[in-house]
């Protein structure tokens, strides 16, 4: 397996718990549809007009407000376990 797929299935430094598991294959399979929505914009634009433009767009900002809350809440786990870490050295 490539290394870039081993380190897309791998988590940070906390135990992964399943909501962040969750959350982190959810914000994966955003990216991927956002990647295959901006090469297909021209498609979309044929098909839906102008409203394909602005699917592209929402699912930008949704893809960038889920972006910060998973990463908000993935550093809160991270600090969490480190914490309890360093207490128990």
């Amino acid at each position: 397996m490539p290394l870039w797929l081993e380190l897309l299935r791998t988590p940070m430094a906390a135990p992964e718990t399943p909501t962040l598991r969750r959350m982190r294959r959810t914000w994966q399979i955003l990216c991927l549809t956002l990647a295959a929505a901006v090469l297909f914009v021209g498609v979309l634009n044929r098909v839906a007009g102008r409203a394909g433009a602005c699917m592209v767009a929402a699912l930008l900002l949704g893809t960038l407000a889920y972006t910060a809350l998973y990463l908000a809440r993935k550093q809160r786990a991270d600090r969490a376990f480190l914490d309890q870490l360093g207490r128990q050295a």
